[in-house]
């Protein structure tokens, strides 16, 4: 798995895309948070269900239908009475970042494939491309290990590509929004 640092990283960035987010900073860590409840399947170890489980850890937890579920509960209990507009953009949001671990979780270079489909098709995934060192499971064992060799791999892999597309989006929106061409911006 990815570490918990690059899943919140990864969620905050898509958080502060729109250019004019509709997000505050709760719905920004809600969308970190969801981001990290994956992996709370590693809980399963100590009740003896198998790695390989579809309750197992890059299960149920890491698929799309999860994703889907956790988004709407989500939404349904924190944006009952907003409009429609704004509860959409909240379930993408946590949809994408809930949805981003178990993406962020194929490209790494060890453990088990990812159940995106579960609990429709219960295949494990890894991409073809899976450049990230593995993190260990645990916050001691994490210390414990390689933690900087983790973090520079994620750092070359993860947080490097999604600074340079988030930034990439923007250059676009404020090309297409006129203000790079604006008399005003030329000095």
């Amino acid at each position: 798995m990815a570490s918990a640092f690059s899943h919140a990283f990864v969620a905050f960035a898509f958080g502060k895309l729109p250019q004019r987010p509709p997000f505050t900073w709760r719905m920004l860590i809600l969308g970190m948070v969801c981001s990290v409840v994956p992996d709370l399947d590693v809980i399963g170890f100590s009740y003896g269900i198998p790695y390989d489980d579809p309750w197992g850890h890059r299960g149920i937890s890491h698929s799309l239908f999860f994703a889907g579920l956790l988004s709407a509960s989500l939404v349904a209990s924190c944006c009952g009475e907003q409009p429609l507009a704004k509860r959409t953009a909240v379930f993408v949001y946590l949809f994408l970042c809930t949805a981003s671990h178990g993406l962020l979780d194929a490209m790494t270079d060890g453990g088990l494939g990812v159940a995106f489909f579960s609990p429709f098709d219960t295949t494990r995934y890894f991409f073809g491309f899976h450049p990230v060192a593995v993190s260990p499971i645990g916050i001691g064992e994490f210390f414990c290990r390689d933690a900087v060799g983790v973090l520079a791999s994620e750092a070359r892999w993860i947080w490097l590509p999604t600074v340079a597309i988030i930034g990439v989006l923007r250059m676009l929106q404020c090309f297409r929004s006129g203000r790079l061409n604006s008399p005003h911006n030329v000095r």
